[in-house]
Formats: structure tokens, sequence, C-alpha cells
């Protein structure tokens, strides 16, 4: 089977959910499986000097507008922005980690589970109970669920993974890598599919 699909993505990015929501189908069309990379955009944001697009003047208004405009487009019909946003994202993402480690199928199921919790029934999962609450919904144990987003073993296993994804030239949410090849954005999932087909071009 060909390698998968690398997704990384942060869980307070619009636009990473959106592009969570047509990715899978995308793989399953060529014969691939999707790996999720939860990582930090306030990590990269730091060393690129960017900021949240709702943050930065003339920018923030239309970026609000698109993002349910691009939701639209693309057939995500349960999408709003949180009334809280943007959030601190560790707790979710240490628990996907973590989940990654014993399931990677479940994972996978969390990664759509804890990002509807945010942008379709606005749950601030920045919470770590609330990121739990969403965890167990898919079957996970949330005794363990809660116990993961403490370990210091999962902590240092997130701040690993900022570190990977930036040597891989990581900078914002969605950011897909196809057997090398890297898309940044929901506005490249068609070229991303072009690419599976084509193997480049």
């Amino acid at each position: 089977m060909s390698a998968p699909i690398d997704f990384y993505f942060d869980f307070s990015s619009p636009y990473g959910y959106l592009a969570s929501e047509r990715i899978e189908a995308i793989a399953a069309r060529h014969g691939r499986s999707v790996d999720w990379h939860p990582m930090l955009l306030g990590v990269v944001f730091k060393h690129t000097g960017a900021a949240p697009l709702t943050m930065i003047p003339l920018k923030g208004d239309y970026s609000r507008r698109d993002m349910e405009r691009s939701a639209r487009f693309h057939g995500v019909s349960e999408f709003r922005m949180p009334s809280k946003f943007p959030i601190p994202s560790q707790a979710p993402a240490r628990i996907v980690l973590w989940q990654k480690q014993r399931d990677l199928a479940l994972a996978a199921s969390l990664v759509h589970a804890l990002y509807r919790a945010f942008f379709v029934d606005d749950i601030d999962i920045s919470v770590p109970d609330n990121a739990v609450a969403a965890a167990a919904k898919c079957g996970i144990n949330a005794t363990a669920a809660r116990a993961a987003i403490d370990d210091p073993t999962v902590k240092d296993a997130l701040r690993q993974a900022n570190d990977d994804a930036m040597a891989r030239g990581v900078f914002g949410s969605p950011f897909i890598i196809v057997d090398g090849e890297p898309f940044w954005g929901l506005d490249r999932l068609d070229q991303v599919e072009r690419w599976l087909i084509t193997g480049g071009w």
C-alpha cells in the first residue's frame, strides 16, 4: 500500500477542521490512509512572526466571512465559529498523540470528535475535562485520557511533534504532505488530489 498522507493540523484552526472533513475521502480514492499530526500553531507563530488571521486588522473580518463561505463551498454544513476563539489546543492534541500509540483508527475518530465539539457544538476543548468528554464519546477511557493530558511523557511527545513538524517545513494548518510534497491550506485540496493522480506535474 502507498504511504499515508501526512495531515498536520491545530485544533484551533477553522481551515484545518474543514480540510479534516474532506481529506479521508480524497485519500481513500487513491488507496491512501491519513496520518494525523496534531501540532500547536502558537509554537510555529513564535518562529515565523505570524498571528491568527482573525486577530489581524482588516484580514480578521474577511477571514471570518471566508471561513463560513468555505464551509458551504466544501459541503461542510455543520460549522460555526466558536464563541471563544482562538484557543490553546494542548489538551486535545495530547489526547490524540496518546491515542495514536494505542489505536490509529480510534485516533482518527477522536480527531473528528474533538474538531466537531469545537466547531459544531461550540465546546471549549482547551478545557481538559471538555476534551476528555469528547474523547469518551468515542469509547476512549475518560480516566486514562485525563491522565494523558498531564503525563510528562505525552507533553514531551507534543513538544517533539512540534519540532518534527517544523523540521518538515510545516508552518500552518492544515498542512498536507504527499510523498514529500508539501501543500498548505484548505484551498490546496484540489492540488493534493491532482498530485495523487499524476505523481506531480
